[in-house]
């Protein structure tokens, strides 16, 4: 049974300092069904905004939306196709909102590997259509529908320059990078996936559990952007 799942609570929490990393690749197959007690962590703007994605929107807008994802996680895929593109069309197309996706693995090897797919895309520019191309043909959970084969298809598909991107795939440069960012969520105390920060312009944070509707996103996006206003 995984831990991807919808869980109905919004909580707000505050930007502390420090921050710190994972060190091995066995990180990202051997995560933990829960959270394991441990020292306690600082928390940093770098555990947000580092070791993600690039932008998605305009990088001077004052709100930024970071999600942690699997892109074997079902409620990922939910709130990519009911809720992701009202977001982009009303909030990150009109600049008021940019988004960060960090890699949360937490269910298989195919997800790490989707993880570096989409990073070595990056390298051509084409993270976020890598990252739409997942999600748009996913099947399910550690079903093979992200093997190896798929998504070098996939890679095809969106017209990537297949030898580079594969080379890339092959020396796995990214894996710190993901290691990372698997670090980040540990530390934000996440046991599943999707989990959301809407950070505001001073820095206050906003953390969304779930695949919430699109209601929930808009109501907090409006209040910060009022606050801001003011």
């Amino acid at each position: 049974m995984t831990i991807c799942a919808v869980i109905a609570s919004v909580v707000i929490v505050l930007i502390f300092l420090g921050a710190n990393s994972l060190s091995s690749d066995s990180g990202l197959l051997n995560m933990p069904s829960t959270i394991q007690e441990s020292e306690p962590v600082e928390i940093t703007k770098a555990t947000f905004l580092e070791n993600g994605s690039p932008i998605l929107g305009d990088v001077n807008a004052p709100i930024t939306l970071i999600e942690f994802g699997d892109y074997q996680c079902h409620f990922c895929n939910v709130f990519f196709h009911s809720t992701e593109d009202k977001i982009l069309k009303n909030y990150v197309e009109t600049g008021k909102v940019r988004m960060i996706f960090k890699d949360y693995n937490i269910i298989g090897p195919d997800s790490v590997n989707a993880s570096h797919g989409a990073h070595c895309a990056d390298e051509q520019g084409m993270f976020w259509k890598y990252h739409d191309i997942l999600y748009s043909n996913w099947a399910g959970e550690n079903n093979g529908w992200a093997s190896s084969e798929h998504l070098l298809e996939f890679a095809q598909k969106i017209g990537l320059n297949v030898n580079d991107w594969s080379e890339c795939m092959t020396n796995t440069p990214y894996s710190q990078k993901i290691l990372a960012s698997n670090n980040d969520g540990r530390n934000l105390g996440l046991t599943g996936t999707p989990a959301f920060f809407v950070i505001d312009s001073d820095g206050k944070v906003t953390r969304i559990i779930g695949a919430q509707p699109y209601d929930v996103f808009e109501q907090i996006f409006e209040e910060k952007l009022k606050n801001i206003d003011q």
